[in-house]
Parts: C-alpha cells; sequence; structure tokens
C-alpha cells in the first residue's frame, strides 16, 4: 500500500481487528480498509464470507485499477461528456439497463438479498427510475449558465454562474440496495458531466457481476467503469487521485475513506446510516401505525439505511401499542416468516452471527420472532419490548429485522433521548397533532423528518437523501446529488467603457477623489435592529 494515510489509520484499527482477521488469514491493515459493507458494522469484510471462486473469478485485477482511472480520466479531458444531448442519451441508458434486463436483475437479488419481485422493484427499480427520470428531464436547466441577479453596478460586466462537472468520480456503494445505491449516483454523475468509476459492494456478487457486464454494455465504455472486488480492490483505488467520492455504508469505514480522500484534498459525499428513533404519539391509528412501522422494519429484512430502529412509546400506552404490533405481526406472515416469499435473508453469515449475538445479549423481552438459522442466513423479523437505553440491541445500528420498544414518560423524554445520541438519518413521529409533530422535529436533527410513515422518502422525486453529523454530509439523489459531482464556476467580461465612468479610480497613483466612487460600490445597510439603539455611541 502506498497511501501512507490510510495505512496508518488501519494500522491503529488492526489490534481491534487481530482475531478476525488471523480467522481468515488476511493482513489487518488490508482487513481495516474495508469497501462497500454493512453500514453497521464497517470492520469486517464480506469478502472474507464469500466462497473462493466467487472471490476470485470475478475480481478486478489490482493492477488495472490505475488504468481504468486513467482511462477514465482521458475520456472526462477530451470533453466526451460535455454536451447535453450526451448526458441525456447515457442517462437515459441507465433506465435501459433496468428495464431491459428486469428478470436477471430479480434473479440477482433473490440469489444475493432473499429478496421477493416486489421489494427488488420497490426498493431499487422505482428509486433509480425516478432519478434517470428526473435528470433526463432536468439536466439542461441544472447545467445551464445562470445570470446573477441584476445590480446596477456591476449588470455591464454580464455576471453569470456556471454548475462545472468535477471530473472523474469514485462510487462506493453498499449491499443492501445494491442497484439503487449504484445507479442513483451514477446518474447524478453522468448529469453533472462526470466520467466515474462503481465500486459495488462484494457482498452482492451476482448484483455486482451484472453492473460489471451491463453498463459496458449500455453506457459510454471510456467514461464509466465497474470495479469489482473487497478491500484490496478499494484500498488500490482509495490511493488514486479522484475529483470526488462518494461513500454510502459505514461511519469508521467512512472515516477511512475520509482520510484517503484528505491526501489528495478530494471532496467526499458520506451517507453513513445510524438508528433512527420513532416517536408515537397516543393518538393514532394504531393498527395502521402498527402497519407501517413492521412494513418499514421487516422490508429487506431490516437492511435499509432509513429503517426505523427504535420506538419510543409513552408507557401508559405501551401495552395497547405492542398489542397492535402483535396483531400486525401475525397478519404479514400467518404461517410464519421463515416459509414466506414476502420475508428476505440477511446479506452474510457474518451479519447472521452478528445480530444474533446482539439478540443473545439483550435484557429486553422478545415478545415476537428471535429466531437465528445462521447458515440459513436467517434472521425471523422480532419485536423487542422493554429495552434498556444501554442494551446491546443499542449499541450499534442493527441493520437488521428487529424492532425495539423503549417506554418513556412522554414525548419530552422521548426528545431528551433522541438528542443524547448521535444524529439519525432519519427521525419518524406517528401522529396526527401538527403541533406534536413540529414539536419532535423542531427539536431533533436528522436527514429526513417523516410523519405517519416510514422508509419511504428516498422514493419521492426530486428529495436529496442525506445525513447530519455522524449519519453524513452530503447527499445522493435529487438536484442536490447533481451539485456535488460539479462546482460553480463564476463568469463575467468586463467591457473597457467601465474604467472610463466607474472604476478607473482603481488604477494607482490613488487619487484622494477615490471616496465617492466607492460610496457607490457599496450596498445600504439594512434597518439598525431596535434592540442595539442603546448601544450606539453618543454625538459628541
Amino acid at each position: 500500500m502506498r497511501c501512507s494515510q490510510v495505512q496508518d489509520l488501519a494500522f491503529r484499527l488492526a489490534p481491534f481487528l487481530g482475531a478476525k482477521c488471523r480467522e481468515a488469514n488476511i493482513n489487518p491493515r488490508t482487513q481495516a480498509l474495508v469497501s462497500s459493507i454493512s453500514p453497521t458494522f464497517p470492520l469486517h469484510s464480506q469478502l472474507l464470507r464469500l466462497p473462493k471462486s466467487t472471490m476470485s473469478s470475478q475480481y478486478t485485477v489490482l493492477e488495472d485499477i490505475p488504468k481504468i482511472h486513467a482511462t477514465a480520466l482521458r475520456a472526462f479531458n477530451a470533453d466526451k461528456a460535455k454536451s447535453i444531448s450526451f448526458r441525456k442519451n447515457q442517462i437515459a441508458q441507465v433506465g435501459y439497463i433496468l428495464k431491459d434486463n428486469e428478470d436477471r436483475w430479480k434473479e440477482a437479488l433473490r440469489l444475493d438479498l432473499g429478496r421477493h419481485p416486489l421489494e427488488a422493484e420497490l426498493y431499487d427499480f422505482v428509486t433509480v427510475l425516478k432519478d434517470v427520470r428526473l435528470a433526463y428531464d432536468k439536466v439542461g436547466k441544472w447545467a445551464r449558465v445562470q445570470r446573477t441577479e441584476f445590480n446596477m453596478k456591476y449588470f455591464a460586466m454580464g455576471p453569470k454562474t456556471k454548475a462545472e462537472p468535477k471530473g472523474v468520480a469514485l462510487i462506493i456503494s453498499p449491499f443492501n440496495v445494491p442497484i439503487f445505491l449504484s445507479l442513483g449516483p451514477l446518474v447524478s454523475a453522468i448529469a453533472a458531466g462526470c466520467a466515474a468509476v462503481i465500486k459495488p459492494s462484494e457482498a452482492t456478487p451476482h448484483v455486482s457481476k451484472l453492473l460489471a457486464e451491463l453498463i459496458p454494455k449500455y453506457l459510454d465504455s471510456e467514461l464509466y467503469h465497474v470495479i469489482q472486488g473487497g478491500a484490496e480492490q478499494t484500498s488500490k483505488a482509495l490511493e488514486l487521485r479522484w475529483d470526488h467520492i462518494m461513500y454510502i455504508g459505514g461511519t469508521h469505514v467512512g472515516r477511512i475513506v475520509a482520510q484517503a480522500a484528505a491526501k489528495h484534498l478530494t471532496p467526499v459525499t458520506l451517507e453513513l446510516g445510524g438508528k433512527n428513533p420513532v416517536v408515537v404519539d397516543p393518538n393514532v391509528d394504531l393498527p395502521l401505525t402498527a402497519r407501517r412501522l413492521l412494513w418499514g422494519r421487516f422490508g429487506n429484512a431490516g437492511q435499509v439505511c432509513t429503517c426505523p430502529e427504535y420506538v419510543l412509546v409513552p408507557r401508559t400506552f405501551q401495552d395497547k401499542f405492542v398489542d397492535a404490533l402483535k396483531d400486525a405481526y401475525h397478519e404479514f406472515y400467518p404461517d410464519g416468516p421463515e416459509h414466506s416469499d414476502s420475508f428476505g435473508r440477511i446479506v452474510s453469515k457474518h451479519h447472521t452471527k452478528r445480530i444474533e449475538g446482539l439478540l443473545e445479549h439483550t435484557r429486553g423481552e422478545i415478545i415476537c420472532g428471535g429466531e437465528v438459522d445462521v447458515d440459513k442466513k436467517y434472521v425471523a423479523p422480532t419485536i423487542v419490548n422493554n429495552v434498556p437505553a444501554d442494551d446491546s440491541l443499542m449499541s450499534e445500528e442493527i441493520f437488521g429485522p428487529v424492532l425495539l420498544v423503549i417506554p418513556v414518560e412522554d414525548v419530552d423524554e422521548a426528545i431528551t433521548f433522541i438528542r443524547s445520541r448521535e444524529n439519525p438519518l432519519a427521525v419518524y413521529v406517528f401522529s396526527q397533532d401538527k403541533k406534536f409533530q413540529e414539536k419532535v422535529f423542531s427539536k431533533t436533527k436528522s436527514g429526513a423528518a417523516l410523519a405517519n410513515d416510514s422508509v419511504f422518502s428516498p422514493a419521492v422525486p426530486g428529495f436529496p437523501i442525506g445525513g447530519v453529523g455522524a449519519s453524513g454530509y452530503g447527499y445522493y439523489a435529487g438536484k442536490q446529488a447533481f451539485e456535488q459531482f460539479t462546482y460553480y464556476r463564476v463568469m463575467l467580461d468586463n467591457p473597457k467603457w467601465v474604467d472610463t465612468f466607474i472604476f478607473g479610480f482603481r488604477f494607482p497613483p490613488y487619487k484622494m477623489t477615490y471616496k465617492k466612487y466607492m460610496n457607490m460600490m457599496y450596498p445600504t445597510l439594512p434597518p439598525r435592529p431596535k434592540s442595539s439603539i442603546s448601544n450606539r455611541p453618543e454625538k459628541c
């Protein structure tokens, strides 16, 4: 490895990883440089858990990664992606990558995640296609030269701004929604006029293989690339100078990616998830609330970054609420979830074992589910009641189908509980009372604030997706994602006559008559605030 900053951070993490690495005969420094894995347990690479045939047969050769970067850079510098018509063509092609191969994508998701076709379409297809449609329709407007607001002093210079592409982008995507979180950011990078290299998760090998096969068939093979592999491929890619890096995953690896980017002063977008809370008002439609909560938590086997993780419910209302959850649970899985085709699987045995460990050590009461079959990568949809604040299940993002119920005295205690922890990606409130909703939302921080439903925000056209604080910074999806891959260039053209009438005073030798011209440049101040009148200096 030649990236000294990343190597140093990995070395400091190595003592915590040694045992796991020794099991697989992997160097701890390499193990620390985990690529696109779980947003919850980011220091264990899934490549260690995949069959060797899967690992070796489709991984990108390390020596080819700098060549891929060089090819993309060369194509970008040749202005291949400059024209809006080219960008629109490529954006549309991303849509047809999905449409033309729908059955193959669904089968890949079934093999990697046990997904039902409905979940494949809801989590991956709809979200990508709404990004395709929005970017296709709006890219001309987004990329158009924008005139600044009229100003009498500067209008003659024709001041403008233009969103310019940053260059070659690296997109490191996770396993949980692998199509959307690979192709969605790619659409934004294409709209921006960038070249892009995707590093999908090695934990979903069938989806990654399909990405690597189809992207060069549908898109410009010089501008857009896929790197397949695990920690070694990711660490090799992070040695290179990128113009933007977008990483979607866990906090610890997010820090490693940011450290690597800092060496080259590369801007980074990080989406890092978190434990998303739910606050329930007793005056709710209980059956509807229970159904929407369990759907949000158990869809994709709980492996969605916007899933609700724990519910803060008033003690006086807790029993009724829990009964409603039980009713919805049995309605969802009348013959049991293990044999239901409406419930997926955990991505790997390793993560299944991790969730099993959290459940084994909980001091809460498991009232539904709790069964685990590591070999089948199965964790039953589980509801745990009366979970303490310092419980094992509250120690990290579970990223699995486990919903926690935490009793509180009232909404104020719920807000205090949320604020005592890291900022989540989403805060959910179930209440018909707008004042109740506003109280929770105004006193908490999160990337999304949804009332009376969960998870839905990534599907809404135009919504940016991103966090705040520990849940990340920057955005993917929507115009804001286009802005992640661009920078604003300011432009003006100053005619000769301007110096004759206005700005000629700036040239040496300076004259004391400059003040009348300077006064023309100063804007007028807003009215003086009344609260500061008493602080005005007295006139002599």
